[in-house]
């Protein structure tokens, strides 16, 4: 996930609960509910991306980096019924919510989990997968650039890597919400985009011509392009909610009094402003794969 996918300033780094390559411990429990919400909205789509990938044959070793609590650990176990998947993440906490799902499922024979920071020079051996999965995780590398030649030298000669990126925090609000300051969710994430394009200036990128540099085949790209109601899923005011909790302290001191104070309104459970009344709520978002091989 993340990833790969610290967390520390999460309210700033918005689109930082996917990374768990880097991640710190203390602070793990509202991003982990961020990252299960992830799954429980998206599942849909992140099966869709599995299905989507051009393998000749099932892949029988998985290794996902920056795997954060699951999302897609579980659904290439799901998608490829014969493969072991080997999940890595910077976050004990975060494995230790992906066993326990594991075990919830009775696939824990078919998981292994792996607790690495993988901008460490020197990663743990991690076998020979013919599949690696990266999601929403290559952003947040220090240098992506050896990380992706690692992958290249890890898969065994054929294997595929998948690197999934986002284009940015999903969007909830309608543009004239709310009532009294229409437009304030994208002001929200103005202030916390230009922060990551400071310390992530990779998030949002094209990976394919850095695949490339690094030896991989770059086989295909698909974008899949979400869009959720918020009545088909009651997961989706809770994903909007927390996701406003985490960017709060970092765009505080930039907005105005009043923009404060609507955003406030949104999160107070409370409140019959809450964001978790509103019955408008919508996911916006876009997902971009690029499937690279290692000829």
């Amino acid at each position: 996930m993340t990833q790969a996918h610290g967390h520390t300033q999460h309210g700033a780094q918005h689109g930082r609960h996917h990374e768990h390559g880097r991640h710190q411990e203390h602070g793990t429990g509202g991003e982990a509910e961020i990252l299960d919400l992830d799954a429980e909205v998206l599942g849909e789509h992140i099966a869709s991306i599995t299905a989507w990938l051009p393998l000749h044959t099932g892949p029988h070793h998985v290794v996902d980096l920056g795997c954060g609590t699951g999302a897609g650990t579980f659904a290439l176990l799901d998608r490829f019924p014969d493969s072991h998947v080997t999940a890595v993440d910077g976050s004990a906490g975060h494995l230790q919510r992906l066993r326990a799902k594991a075990c919830a499922r009775g696939v824990e024979e078919r998981v292994s989990t792996v607790q690495a920071d993988l901008d460490d020079a020197a990663w743990p051996d991690l076998g020979s997968p013919d599949l690696v999965w990266a999601s929403a995780s290559m952003h947040h590398m220090a240098n992506p650039d050896r990380v992706l030649r690692t992958v290249h030298d890890l898969l065994t000669p054929g294997g595929l890597f998948a690197v999934v990126e986002l284009a940015g925090f999903p969007r909830f609000l309608p543009e004239s919400a709310p009532k009294d300051r229409p437009g304030l969710e994208e002001r929200c994430h103005a202030t916390t985009d230009r922060f990551n394009a400071e310390h992530m200036p990779h998030r949002g990128a094209d990976w394919g011509p850095m695949l490339t540099a690094a030896g991989f085949t770059v086989e295909g790209e698909h974008t899949i392009a979400v869009n959720i109601e918020g009545s088909r899923s009651e997961a989706i005011g809770r994903y909007a909610l927390g996701g406003l909790q985490r960017i709060r302290g970092a765009v505080a001191e930039s907005l105005s009094p009043e923009d404060l104070t609507a955003l406030d309104q949104l999160l107070d459970t409370g409140s019959p402003h809450s964001i978790l009344r509103r019955d408008d709520l919508t996911m916006r978002t876009e997902r971009t794969v690029w499937a690279a091989r290692r000829t």
